[in-house]
């Protein structure tokens, strides 16, 4: 087994797990890590200034899940506590790549990277990020 380090340079997003999260098992349902994700990268962009609703509202711009890859490494179980992870791995105009983890203390119960991709409301079309976040997220 390929063993992972935390990203301990992510932003991180405290979670707990409930019984809505797992199968009859008390096991995390595979799917619900990029339920976890997804709120990852909300708060880590609403933590910078640009909450999904702002993007929309100052720049007509909204993201989009490109591609998803995921390595499931551990299960997570009822009432862990856990930290999801959020933090850039690329750039480029129009995408990014997001490098994410789900740990339960030091270990890494899932990780992966999801492409976001920034597109217009108005014609549904890739176009450039706006500079102000990318130049927020490097900061």
């Amino acid at each position: 087994m390929t063993l992972v380090a935390p990203d301990l340079d992510a932003y991180r997003l405290p979670v707990r797990v409930y019984w809505e999260d797992t199968d009859a098992g008390g096991v995390v349902f595979y799917a619900n890590y990029l339920k976890f994700f997804e709120r990852a990268r909300t708060e880590w962009l609403r933590s910078l200034g640009f909450g999904q609703q702002a993007l929309l509202e100052r720049h007509g711009v909204l993201f989009v899940v490109g591609q998803v890859q995921v390595r499931y490494v551990q299960s997570a179980r009822l009432d862990d506590e856990l930290t999801i992870t959020a933090r850039i791995a690329e750039t480029g105009s129009a995408r990014l790549r997001i490098a994410q983890q789900a740990l339960k203390g030091a270990d890494v119960l899932a990780h992966g990277h999801v492409d976001i991709i920034c597109v217009q409301q108005a014609q549904w079309r890739a176009t450039r990020i706006p500079s102000e976040l990318l130049e927020r997220m490097s900061s």
